[in-house]
């Protein structure tokens, strides 16, 4: 069946799974399951052992093995975090889906989780194909905007899965959006960009993707600022999903 869906990561029981009611047991999960991850549990029957305890859903799962990380690798991501604004003529790597789906969800009106690592993640999943939704073009000039402001000179470029259908056709809007307003990117259609990314060199990577925090050498969640612009002028169903403090 084609996905007609104008919209990214929307689901009808969210409002009820993400309520303010579940919040302080999604907390309590996202903690538990980082503490079994820090002592070397597997992910799989450590999330199956805290899902199972605290009778959570598929997509509470999702959301607690998204934001969930180790002590360890939380103190690691947040040595190599770049802070804004950027050095001049620093050379910019984007986990292309990674970044604009996180954007595309907070336009559509769908939650976004702050992790235990301060990033910010959605529950969109692509299953093989891309399809632009109203909020595509309008994520892309957000995080143009951003980029516009935080960032003065070097190459920003875009890696997008060549496995996934039509990367093809969202690198040749990506572009087409940068050339309207002046913004030099480039955007390349790879077959991994993860081993891209996670190459270390003195780029920064722009991602909130856990595997590749923990290869590359710098990194900045560039959608929690994105994210954070928006919600000073609308709605933001933001959910942080933390127990300590920042």
């Amino acid at each position: 069946m084609p996905d007609r869906r104008a919209h990214r990561g929307r689901h009808p029981d969210d409002l009820k799974l993400f309520s303010e009611a579940a919040i302080p047991t999604l907390r309590v999960a996202v903690d538990e399951y980082s503490w079994l991850l820090t002592r070397s549990y597997g992910e799989p029957s450590a999330l199956k052992l805290v899902g199972d305890r605290y009778q959570l859903t598929t997509r509470q799962r999702e959301a607690v093995k998204r934001a969930a990380c180790s002590d360890d690798s939380r103190v690691t991501r947040k040595k190599k975090h770049c802070k804004l604004p950027l050095e001049p003529n620093s050379k910019l790597l984007i986990d292309g889906y990674n970044l604009l789906i996180t954007v595309e969800s907070a336009l559509s009106d769908s939650f976004v989780f702050v992790g235990r690592d301060g990033c910010y993640r959605d529950l969109a999943s692509l299953h093989g194909t891309y399809r632009e939704v109203e909020e595509t073009v309008p994520a892309l000039r957000v995080i143009g905007e951003f980029l516009a402001k935080h960032h003065t000179g070097g190459e920003v470029t875009w890696y997008l899965d060549a496995p996934v259908s039509n990367s093809g056709r969202l690198a040749e809007r990506i572009r087409a959006v940068a050339a309207t307003h002046g913004w030099v990117w480039y955007a390349q259609v790879v077959p991994d960009p993860d081993r891209v990314l996670s190459v270390g060199n003195h780029a920064v990577v722009i991602t909130s993707d856990s595997m590749i925090l923990e290869r590359c050498s710098r990194w900045i969640d560039v959608a929690k600022g994105v994210v954070d612009g928006l919600r000073q002028s609308q709605k933001i169903r933001l959910v942080d999903l933390r127990c300590e403090a920042p």
